[in-house]
């Protein structure tokens, strides 16, 4: 059994543990609340956004050549993954590394795979590994902001319109609900499917476009993709502030149990230790009584 010095230090330490891991849930949370506010009111106008750009496609029929949407064959893949600047909170930084890593290793093995970092943990990971990375915007998080990671998004379209990259997907943590994160893998160019695609049963608005549809589209093609990439950036922000405030506060908890098995644990000791000096005292007198 620990004596009462070692079991007294382990309480100071775990408590003073739990002290950190209370100011980080606090600070975590007032992060998140002001994450969540901005994706909340970003995701509206995004949608938003893409239901005019597909209304407008579908009225002319789909006989666009938008440079955004060249179809071609895969030789070159852009990975952005997006993770934290810091740990300590949970897996979230670990799954986002497991998808891209799965779709490094499966999806795209037989063409040249370049990864673009966003946070450190990423950039720590694949550095280490050896991969080809772009490290110029791995800060972004430092301050997430929408000129920031507009300068992000014209570089990756910049890089698929010279045809670098044939192909850019984003993987990244889906914001949910504090407690709930999930990993999304989302092709961002070319454009299409859900930008592009022509729906049968879609009931079309009917817009007045100024000066006419085509500058509409080349102007909102843009647009739309910036918005698509900021969007994603903002779910990923308030995504690690909500894992890392579940994470400490599942760390306190745990943190407070440890703290009760300590205390018990050092009653017994010193309950333990009185015990013992009293027999001792008794056998003392005794052996002077009897003496």
């Amino acid at each position: 059994m620990a004596n009462l010095k070692e079991v007294k230090q382990r309480i100071t330490s775990v408590s003073s543990t739990q002290q950190i891991t209370k100011a980080m849930k606090m600070v975590a949370a007032a992060k998140l609340r002001k994450a969540q506010d901005k994706i909340l009111k970003m995701r509206p106008y995004s949608q938003k956004l893409t239901t005019i750009l597909d209304d407008v496609v579908s009225s002319m029929g789909g006989d666009l050549d938008i440079v955004y949407g060249e179809q071609r064959p895969v030789e070159n893949v852009l990975i952005v993954a997006m993770t934290s600047d810091k740990g300590l909170c949970g897996a979230f930084n670990a799954n986002v590394i497991k998808a891209s890593s799965y779709i490094i290793e499966n999806t795209y093995k037989d063409v040249n795979v370049t990864v673009m970092p966003l946070g450190k943990k990423a950039l720590d990971f694949y550095g280490k590994k050896g991969f080809k990375i772009i490290a110029d915007f791995s800060d972004v998080f430092f301050d997430v902001n929408y000129d920031n990671v507009r300068a992000i998004s014209e570089y990756a379209m910049e890089a698929f319109v010279s045809k670098r990259f044939d192909k850019v997907v984003l993987v990244y943590n889906h914001f949910k609900n504090v407690a709930t994160q999930e990993i999304t893998v989302e092709q961002f160019l070319p454009m299409g499917g859900d930008l592009l695609a022509e729906k049968e049963d879609k009931k079309e608005s009917d817009y007045i476009l100024e000066p006419s549809k085509e500058y509409v589209i080349e102007e909102l093609v843009p647009k739309a993709l910036k918005t698509q990439f900021y969007k994603a950036v903002l779910e990923s922000n308030a995504s690690e502030h909500g894992a890392r405030m579940t994470s400490m506060d599942k760390a306190t908890e745990n943190a407070n149990d440890l703290l009760k098995e300590l205390k018990l644990q050092y009653n017994r000791t010193r309950q333990a230790a009185i015990t013992n000096e009293i027999l001792e005292i008794v056998a003392g007198a005794n052996a002077l009584g009897g003496a």
